[in-house]
């Protein structure tokens, strides 16, 4: 168990998997050779955070096997800490990414039964949560099992007693539950956060369609959160933030890999948010750490840094 970090941290909780990617375009079933890695929604944050210069803690279950030692070598080493139970009777989830073409990918997921499904209450540690500055969740954790869901609201209502900022992300997994039933799960859990992101179709799945984004964000907004911001990927972000609408421009890039970029502008958002930055600077830098995540493969391998943010803009291919 990693030492609480000094204060102010971020503190989430959630499902990280092994990932088995294949290494060429192609249907999986002829493909030869593939990587093994990790990854999650909530560590993908976690380490996206410290890698910007924030503390964060990842807590979640792993299996008792080879693939639950990855998952905490790889985020241990990225210096996050951690709060991992080894799940003695249930195994490591595993992720399988197929690149069926340069420019599609496909993500199946083998979590029914794993050890991160059997999120539960126990696994909560309130002094952590107490003594955080952002609690951070997402919309997949409710829809892993009853207890997870649990888990998640119970931690929102910790953090909300504590006067802790809580985030959540609404981020719909199609393949995990019915857009009914997360539309539902949302709803519920909305009110208790004070900071919400969602895609436009996932929040429309929350309160109702509309053609303006601007207005999805009000809706949201409405629901309880002082701050909603809507992710729109290549056309940037709209924010409903205190009541006042922000626009933010995304960051023109060729991408190599999208997969990740939402957590990304997750985490370069919330660093902001924790440093205390107008709310200008927080959707400035989420925008940056969007795009910078889609210029490498990989779920959070190419989250940057601070210091490389400016190779966004450097017209040098090669520094010297």
């Amino acid at each position: 168990m990693s030492p609480i970090p000094p204060a102010p941290y971020l503190v989430t909780l959630g499902e990280t998997m092994a990932l088995l990617t294949a290494e060429q375009p192609g249907p999986l079933a002829h493909v030869s050779a593939m990587g093994l890695g990790i990854g999650g929604s909530e560590s993908n944050v976690a380490i996206g955070v410290q890698r910007l210069g924030g503390n964060a803690v990842w807590c979640g279950r792993v299996g008792a096997d080879s693939l639950g030692q990855l998952v905490q070598r790889e985020i241990r080493a990225e210096g996050v800490a951690v709060r991992i139970t080894e799940d003695q009777a249930a195994p490591t989830g595993l992720m399988l990414k197929e690149r069926r073409t340069v420019a599609t990918q496909k993500v199946s997921y083998y979590r029914a039964g794993s050890a991160g499904s059997r999120l539960s209450s126990v696994d909560l540690d309130p002094l952590l949560i107490a003594g955080a500055s952002i609690l951070h969740v997402s919309g997949i954790t409710p829809a892993l099992s009853g207890s997870a869901a649990a888990a998640v609201r119970q931690a929102m209502e910790l953090a909300r007693e504590q006067g802790v900022t809580v985030s959540f992300d609404l981020n719909y997994r199609a393949n995990l539950w019915s857009a009914a039933a997360a539309g539902q799960s949302y709803r519920a859990l909305i009110p208790l956060a004070d900071v919400v992101f969602a895609g436009d179709e996932e929040a429309a799945l929350a309160v109702g369609s509309a053609e303006d984004p601007v207005e999805l964000a009000k809706r949201l907004a409405n629901l309880g959160p002082a701050q909603a911001v809507i992710k729109l990927g290549s056309e940037g972000a709209v924010a409903s933030i205190d009541g006042e609408i922000f626009h933010q421009a995304a960051v023109p890039v060729q991408p190599v890999d999208t997969v990740g970029a939402g957590d990304a502008f997750v985490a370069g958002y919330l660093t902001e948010l924790m440093a205390g930055s107008a709310p200008a600077q927080r959707l400035g830098l989420a925008a940056k750490t969007g795009a910078f995540a889609c210029l490498a493969y990989g779920d959070w391998e190419g989250l940057p840094r601070r210091e490389e943010l400016g190779l966004l803009h450097q017209r040098e291919a090669v520094t010297r």
